[in-house]
């Protein structure tokens, strides 16, 4: 039996609620059961120096905890001087992840940058995290449309993303904290609206985990991730 009492192919219930700031050119609030992300796309007239004069534009992606987004409160990192190794890791992820998805010729030269804060975790963040922010993407792509600012959608397909694991022995379906925390293997799995493969990242934490039990996450996530669509798509079209 899972903590939450969920069957082993269940998602937490998600919720994504869109146009919660007032600045940002696209905005959500993801909630993936406890773990709450705020997730904003700011559109920028400009690229970076080594994509001047390319034709290209860029999307990259920026993640952080609030204080008391855990059970007991974080320094900040900007006190601290510097990000941790982690955090620069999961917000490359999302910038990678995230421009799976983007054609940079019909995006032309401009950069969205994608920030996710965590305000509440319960596991799962970095993946709440690329999937409010291919809403927060869509949303800001679409004023640019709207606009006339760009002609051609330069988003090819949905991104989202799920965690799967092996918990008490047996293959689970979007770990919460609990689970993450405890699990013999953990996985996580960026896919496609088309089911096409990101990213995987999966380690065994206890014991090694064999290619019938990988298949059987990879069967999980497509799962997931197709829930995790259908709520993007509800979001979007509200």
């Amino acid at each position: 039996m899972r903590p939450s009492g969920r069957s082993n192919d269940q998602m937490r219930d998600i919720a994504i609620e869109t146009g919660v700031t007032k600045h940002a050119e696209g905005s959500c609030l993801i909630k993936c059961g406890d773990t709450h992300v705020l997730c904003t796309a700011s559109l920028e007239p400009r690229v970076p120096p080594w994509l001047r004069n390319t034709g290209l534009g860029w999307v990259t992606a920026e993640y952080g905890m609030l204080p008391r987004s855990t059970g007991s409160r974080m320094r900040r990192e900007a006190t601290a001087g510097k990000q941790s190794g982690r955090t620069q890791e999961i917000q490359r992820l999302i910038g990678r992840s995230l421009r799976a998805g983007v054609d940079r010729v019909a995006l032309g030269e401009r950069q969205i940058t994608v920030d996710c804060d965590v305000i509440q975790a319960d596991g799962g963040t970095r993946c709440a995290s690329i999937t409010g922010g291919w809403v927060a993407l869509r949303l800001a792509v679409n004023k640019l449309l709207k606009s006339g600012e760009i002609k051609t959608d330069p988003l090819t397909d949905h991104i989202a993303a799920v965690s799967c694991g092996i918990y008490g022995g047996m293959p689970v379906l979007d770990l919460d904290y609990l689970e993450d925390s405890d699990a013999g293997t953990d996985a996580n799995f960026v896919m496609t609206g088309r089911k096409g493969l990101v990213e995987i990242q999966g380690s065994a934490e206890g014991a090694t985990f064999s290619r019938e039990e990988f298949n059987t996450l990879m069967d999980l996530a497509e799962k997931g991730v197709g829930e995790l669509i259908e709520a993007q798509k509800g979001a979007v079209d509200a």
